[in-house]
């Protein structure tokens, strides 16, 4: 970025705004690309401790942490600091979880159970529209939150 930035000041030195807006628009979505790239990662993450829980229907303290703590670092990566709205509404929340989908289930079928079980067959044990929504009332409200 450091680069764009050189140039952005090149361009309002030399007084072509067009130039310096189009820089901004640039550096804007290379800032919003990299906010949801770390989404989908914190979802991946989220999605194979939820995927290990739901197929070998146990739980250790350390899934449960890293479900708490991507559950955390996703709502706040995705809130914009300075004008309080959101890099993805909840629709696009939806398909980005649903795009994380996969890789997370291919990382899962090599952790759970040993990795006896290939990816394929975990999908079928998991219900993934029922996934987020879990007994515990305050996790069930916080993975209302990117669901």
């Amino acid at each position: 970025m450091s680069d764009e930035i050189h140039a952005l000041r090149q361009a309002i030195e030399a007084g072509d705004y067009t130039q310096a807006l189009w820089l901004i628009d640039e550096m804007d979505e290379m800032s919003r690309d990299d906010k949801i790239n770390k989404i989908i990662s914190y979802m991946r993450v989220l999605l194979i401790h939820l995927i290990k829980q739901a197929v070998e229907k146990r739980s250790t303290r350390s899934w449960e942490d890293s479900i708490e703590e991507s559950l955390d670092s996703i709502t706040t990566t995705n809130k914009r600091r300075s004008s309080g709205g959101y890099y993805l509404d909840d629709e696009a929340l939806a398909i980005t979880l649903t795009e994380a989908w996969p890789r997370a289930l291919r990382r899962a079928s090599r952790e759970a159970f040993e990795g006896i079980y290939s990816a394929e067959h975990l999908a079928t044990q998991v219900d993934r529209g029922a996934l987020f929504f879990i007994d515990d009332p305050e996790t069930t409200e916080r993975q209302k939150t990117i669901a």
